[in-house]
């Protein structure tokens, strides 16, 4: 089926590429031409006038699906806390595809979430990228794995704190993580020597992020971070620091640390512990020093629909609203590892592609009018889509 959508404000998130009116054709569940007075005869039309048009919303670190607080029971299918280590688990086995978050996504414009096991281990599992509109998980995913969920501080500490076997503290924890590496380069080294090796589920996973396959998502904040800096440094690996709170003491290090950032929630509360500074400044700086900057809702710890206001706490901490709004799409999509399909309105791309009135981060009004995902439009305003 072809869609032809007409005459709206294209912000296509492209560098250098300004918002401009013009047209997009999508075929085929991808994007075949963009420009200006594009016709075909054989396309359905959609009427953007007066509406900004841009790649579906990213929300790189979510566990919708998996927490299930809407029953009188609460499920968490997130968090195995069998072992500190389960490197190998896969988060889409525990995806309920049903859950209601993911209607929530798709009205606001959401197109694609990162889904994350828990953080209730030191090497908590694979996380993958999936679109939020389907009913089969596996034919929802965009990418499997992205990345190994890794977690420092607080979460990991409690769960065998709590049953009084290592990691219990934060030196616990860190000596957990370098050992996991340690072990890991070794199996690693010795595969690729010809060695024999008893396989180990872990160790072939772990060894996709030693190798520089897929990047590690460090769950921690505040001095925490330096620990994850430091250790992933020392055994090479691409990783991204989670959640970030108090990322403003130590931006020097981030900075040169090369890592990405999944900065967020912005909207929760500031207590004792680890959310003790919620800076939300730090967005603005590490932006305008070049890291490469996500926002994050932590879904369905908050609301999917809480990332309109990550973007608009963002602006207004002084981030541009362009910028602001890379932060849920290309680079969103980048620290992910699937911008080749996703985050930017290019030919070729999926046609994952939202029409919004008014501006995201500047109307507290702004609303999505529709929601297309590989070039199917899944919500119109007003319309209900199953």
């Amino acid at each position: 089926m072809k869609i032809l959508i007409k005459n709206g404000t294209l912000c296509t998130m492209i560098d250098g590429v300004e918002d401009a009116k013009g047209d997009i054709l999508v075929e085929d569940g991808k994007i075949v031409t963009i420009g200006q007075d594009i016709q075909d005869k054989d396309a359905a039309i959609i009427d953007a006038s007066g509406l900004y048009v841009l790649p579906g919303m990213i929300d790189a670190h979510t566990h919708i699906g998996m927490f299930d607080f809407n029953h009188e029971c609460s499920v968490d299918d997130a968090n195995e806390m069998t072992n500190p280590v389960t490197i190998a688990i896969d988060a889409r086995y525990g995806v309920n595809p049903k859950a209601r978050e993911f209607r929530a996504a798709y009205e606001h414009g959401i197109t694609t979430l990162l889904v994350t096991p828990g953080s209730g281990d030191v090497f908590c599992g694979l996380a993958f990228a999936m679109k939020t509109h389907g009913n089969n998980v596996f034919e929802m995913t965009l990418k499997a794995p992205c990345a190994i969920k890794i977690a420092l501080g607080g979460n990991p500490k409690n769960t065998y704190g709590d049953q009084k076997q290592l990691p219990m503290t934060r030196m616990g924890v860190a000596h957990v993580l370098r050992e996991t590496f340690r072990k890991g380069k070794t199996y690693l080294e010795k595969k690729e020597r010809g060695e024999d090796v008893t396989y180990d589920a872990d160790m072939e996973v772990l060894s996709l992020a030693l190798k520089g396959d897929i990047p590690c998502k460090v769950h921690c904040t505040q001095y925490d971070m330096l620990t994850a800096i430091e250790i992933c440094k020392e055994y090479g690996v691409r990783f991204s620091l989670e959640h970030a709170w108090g990322a403003t003491d130590y931006m020097d290090e981030i900075v040169e640390s090369g890592c990405d950032v999944c900065y967020g929630p912005i909207g929760t509360y500031r207590c004792a512990g680890e959310r003790r500074k919620i800076d939300i400044e730090a967005v603005k700086e590490l932006d305008n020093q070049g890291v490469n900057v996500a926002l994050v809702t932590d879904s369905p710890i908050l609301s999917e629909e809480s990332l309109y206001h990550h973007i608009g706490e963002a602006v207004r901490e002084g981030v541009l609203p362009e910028r602001a709004i890379r932060m849920v799409t290309v680079n969103a999509a980048k620290s992910m590892g699937v911008d080749d399909r996703i985050g930017t309105l290019e030919v070729g791309k999926d046609a994952d592609i939202i029409l919004v009135k008014g501006r995201l981060g500047l109307d507290t009004d702004a609303k999505v009018q529709y929601t297309m995902i590989d070039g199917k439009v899944v919500y119109q305003r007003g319309k209900y889509k199953k």
